[in-house]
């Protein structure tokens, strides 16, 4: 609930406040420079003077910031037991599982990175090493890391883990632990032979700490069988096999599993492209030139392939290097490919994240090529029904079939990444117009379903829905609540989804409004964003307390973002930072609230902002988009991040 006060300001008219704020406010303003943090650059201060009433979403973003911890906590304090681990079974086997730990909190660490609590912080330190503790005395977790899945689950777990850079890169605990990850896929742990450096290409779909898992066994996906009966089956040729019921038949199940064995087990999948953002993990808390090598051939030798393959992305490649090696020479066929299970969803979401992240570490927008060909390919196939736009998303022995509409999220992390205006209008064709102009609130697995509802406020359809969304998410969260109080379930009928479930942590409005980008692909993306803060008082990530901070704008040449300091008697001061990994460079700052509007040319990535008591503004930032190399550093961290 709102407090009192915060209601007061709320019933506040839009006339009054703008009557107010310019005619009986004094606008002053003062560039100056000031020393800095870093010991290698001073940082330049602007400092925004101009009082006014605080606009209704400051108050709810700062609302929503300030009581997701409570709900946080009684959540774990429910579901966990002193140490952290979950309270549930003593035994559960196969091979799926950890992952299902991990997404129970996997968003805390963003939560503090905002500018949550530092409660918070430490809560999903320990969380982690408990699911991990938790899941190695299962059986799916080895030295600290999968000991073999495919690259779905392995993102939706390490999500987790890349956040933790963004909270703190000096723990030692995380670069060692970062490093060693990497080093499974660049050949550095003798256990773990899971890249070919001569045909670049990841040995096999399911992988991890025990290296390439060739062959799977019944024991290995016993909890994921009646999951998997749901959809259609791998093969139409299995021997004895009909229907997908056969998943969960004990007498015909060995079929399917030697089927796959044959021909899905050897050789690389588009899905392994998700691996480059663990090795873009390493290379952000080192700068180590092998780890942005990897990820620039790995990506090309996907591009290539698609090359090689008459545009179309294969989603099979065999040791040898040959795509439909163990498929009969077909394109397709492959584990999580363009037919199993999800089709055309793995290839679009692995592809995006794939080339964001080459993009990412080298600056090159040429990667990007490779989720655009998906994206043309499947629109050259596409038909329009009922004034809907219908794409293809699975292929077969009989050619295309299973025609949707797209998920637009995917065009829109690919435009977000290029600012292209070809990309822009294919979001456009792709996704239903009706969606850009009002917020209809969907809660998926991730934080990420209401892009185009943020896009349509961006371009100025949607103006309530910075609002909308903080109320929406909001929202959630207390119905996320309820459940967990009338949660009586014994962890016997728990099953290993239960927790994410009712996870009470959501974030996507706090993501997109205050960073202004989509949140992050759930299943092993990244967060690329335009900016984010930190508290030079506290020396710590996140927007500083009575803070808030509004991106309506985004353009190929920067952004616009309002600040708002809440508190009546103190300044704030806050560090932006262009992008999340300080990959962009902020090129000039112009104040909207003078009059002649003041024009100042800035060349680094960080500057900082000094709020009077009660200040809003409004700054227009240009932005030299991926012109530095991207590290966790913070701001006063000399060019090597200290460790601790």
């Amino acid at each position: 609930m709102l407090t009192a006060t915060a209601r007061r300001w709320c019933l506040i008219p839009l006339r009054m406040f703008t009557f107010l704020f310019v005619t009986h406010i004094v606008v002053m303003s003062a560039w100056a420079d000031q020393k800095g943090p870093s010991a290698d650059e001073g940082l330049k201060t602007i400092e925004i003077t101009a009082q006014a009433l605080p606009p209704e979403w400051a108050l709810w973003e700062r609302h929503v910031l300030e009581h997701l911890y409570p709900a946080a906590r009684e959540f774990v304090d429910k579901y966990t037991r002193p140490d952290g681990t979950l309270i549930w079974r003593d035994e559960w086997p196969g091979m799926d599982g950890s992952d299902d730990g991990y997404e129970s909190f996997y968003n805390f660490p963003l939560y503090y990175a905002l500018g949550g609590p530092e409660e918070v912080h430490d809560l999903s330190r320990k969380l982690w090493d408990a699911v991990t503790r938790q899941f190695t005395q299962y059986g799916q977790i080895h030295n600290e890391f999968d000991a073999y899945y495919d690259w779905m689950h392995h993102g939706e777990s390490y999500t987790y883990f890349y956040l933790f850079g963004l909270c703190d890169p000096t723990v030692e605990k995380d670069r060692e632990r970062a490093l060693r990850f990497a080093g499974l896929y660049l050949g550095e742990d003798s256990e773990a032979a899971n890249y070919d450096p001569e045909r670049k290409l990841i040995r096999s779909p399911i992988n991890g700490s025990r290296g390439p898992h060739f062959v799977n066994t019944a024991e290995d996906w016993v909890t994921h069988r009646p999951i998997l009966a749901n959809y259609p089956l791998p093969f139409d040729d299995i021997p004895n096999v009909r229907s997908s019921d056969a998943w969960n038949d004990d007498e015909k199940f060995p079929f399917i599993l030697q089927t796959m064995n044959q021909r899905m087990m050897r050789g690389d999948v588009p899905l392994n492209l998700t691996a480059t953002s663990l090795i873009l993990n390493a290379y952000m808390y080192t700068g180590d030139e092998k780890y942005k090598k990897w990820i620039e051939e790995y990506v090309d030798a996907w591009i290539q392939r698609v090359r090689d393959n008459d545009g179309i992305l294969p989603d099979n490649v065999g040791l040898s290097g040959k795509i439909g090696e163990n498929m009969q020479g077909k394109w397709w066929g492959g584990y999580y490919g363009w037919r199993w299970p999800h089709g055309l969803f793995n290839q679009l979401e692995s592809t995006v994240i794939g080339a964001s992240n080459a993009r990412l570490v080298t600056g090159d927008e040429r990667f990007l090529e490779l989720p655009r060909s998906v994206l043309k390919l499947v629109e050259s196939k596409a038909k329009e029904e009922d004034g809907r736009v219908l794409v293809p998303h699975r292929h077969g022995d009989d050619g295309w079939y299973d025609y949707r509409p797209l998920n637009p999220k995917y065009p829109i992390h690919l435009w977000y990444t290029s600012r292209d205006e070809q990309d822009w209008q294919r979001v456009k064709q792709l996704s239903d117009p009706s969606t850009w102009a009002t917020l209809e609130y969907r809660k998926g697995k991730g934080d990420s379903e209401n892009n185009t509802a943020w896009l349509g406020f961006l371009a100025g359809k949607n103006p309530d829905y910075s609002l909308q969304i903080l109320q929406a998410t909001y929202g959630e969260t207390l119905r996320r609540l309820k459940m967990i109080r009338a949660d009586q379930t014994t962890p016997d009928e728990q099953d290993v989804h239960h927790w994410q479930r009712l996870n009470p942590v959501v974030l996507e409005g706090l993501v997109q409004l205050m960073l202004g980008g989509p949140n992050h692909i759930y299943h092993g993306g990244l967060l690329h964003c335009s900016v984010r803060y930190f508290d030079p008082q506290h020396q710590r990530p996140g927007i500083p307390p009575d803070v808030a901070a509004l991106i309506d704008k985004i353009t190929p040449q920067g952004i616009s973002l309002q600040l708002v300091n809440l508190h009546p008697t103190e300044s704030r001061d806050v560090i932006i930072q262009a992008g999340a990994f300080g990959e962009h460079q902020f090129t000039t700052v112009r104040q909207v609230v003078h009059y002649p509007r003041q024009f100042h040319t800035l060349d680094r990535k960080c500057f900082q902002v000094r709020l009077a008591p009660g200040a809003v503004g409004r700054l227009e930032l240009g932005l030299n988009r991926f012109a530095n190399r991207p590290s966790y550093a913070f701001p006063w961290h000399a060019a090597k991040i200290p460790v601790r």
